[in-house]
């Protein structure tokens, strides 16, 4: 298989200790800007296959500049259509 850009994403493999603990090879730590004391949210791959982390600060920073997009497209939604109706009452 032959994935574009997997030798880049791949920064080598990680352990899982006894107490669970798995280190993050420094090359992706590096890359990430993860130091010591972040806090990283653990989201299971939806195939079940795997385990993936985001740094809780950059996914709040996310949230917060995709809010104005959301709201935009609410909006968006909620206007009315050339016929003075709105999406949800012409799809009713």
């Amino acid at each position: 298989m032959n994935i574009p850009g997997i030798e880049k994403a791949f920064h080598g493999a990680a352990t899982v200790g006894e107490r669970g603990q798995v280190v993050i090879p420094a090359s992706a730590r590096e890359e990430l800007g993860i130091s010591a004391g972040d806090k990283l949210l653990v989201f299971v791959h939806p195939s079940g296959s795997g385990v993936f982390f985001v740094k809780l600060a950059d996914l709040q920073q996310f949230a917060h500049d995709l809010a104005p997009f959301v709201e935009s497209l609410a909006a968006t939604a909620a206007a009315p259509d050339d016929n003075g109706s709105s999406p949800r009452q012409a799809s009713e």
